[in-house]
């Protein structure tokens, strides 16, 4: 296996909207005594206060909030179509009581003390620059509560996103 090379944020050359919102992320936290992943698929990547950023949204209820809250830094990792099992395990079960990692078949790897996925093709190390939370009264457009937070929603009824925004401190690639 290839080993991971730094990559110049400058020549990324992906679409947010696939990589992210399709391709799905892996969003690891803790660190080398405590860890876990979970799958994302709500973010993005851009410019705040003049930093490049990645920002991540994550429910209340997710055991990796516990670390991301805990913790200053985490990692987003991006594997190819072949992991799209282990992409679904960690999005539908809880790292709470398991291993993960494990469980989903991936290899946990750390750099700066936090983990990501040494399955990933391509790796951003986030310092974690703020935590933003949602809750009804942030939302401008009301009609999307009873679909994500509400009635429509039952196994999230109530149950909202923190937003991540943390600067992107290495990205690695294979």
């Amino acid at each position: 296996m290839h080993t991971f090379q730094p990559f110049s944020l400058d020549e990324i050359e992906i679409n947010p909207f696939v990589k992210i919102g399709k391709d799905w992320g892996l969003v690891s936290a803790g660190n080398k005594e405590n860890y876990n992943t979970m799958t994302v698929s709500w973010g993005g990547m851009g410019i705040m206060w003049g930093k490049k950023v990645c920002f991540i949204f994550v429910r209340e209820s997710r055991h990796t909030k516990t670390l991301l809250d805990q913790g200053e830094l985490f990692s987003v990792s991006f594997v190819d179509d072949s992991y799209r099992d282990a992409l679904n395990y960690c999005g539908s079960h809880s790292g709470k009581d398991e291993d993960k990692f494990e469980k989903a078949g991936l290899t946990p790897a750390f750099k700066l003390n936090t983990p990501y996925v040494d399955e990933a093709n391509f790796v951003l190390i986030c310092h974690k620059m703020a935590t933003i939370p949602i809750n009804r009264e942030t939302f401008d457009d009301n009609t999307l509560i009873p679909r994500w937070y509400g009635d429509k929603a039952p196994d999230h009824k109530d149950n909202f996103h923190t937003m991540y925004i943390g600067e992107i401190m290495e990205s690695m690639a294979r």
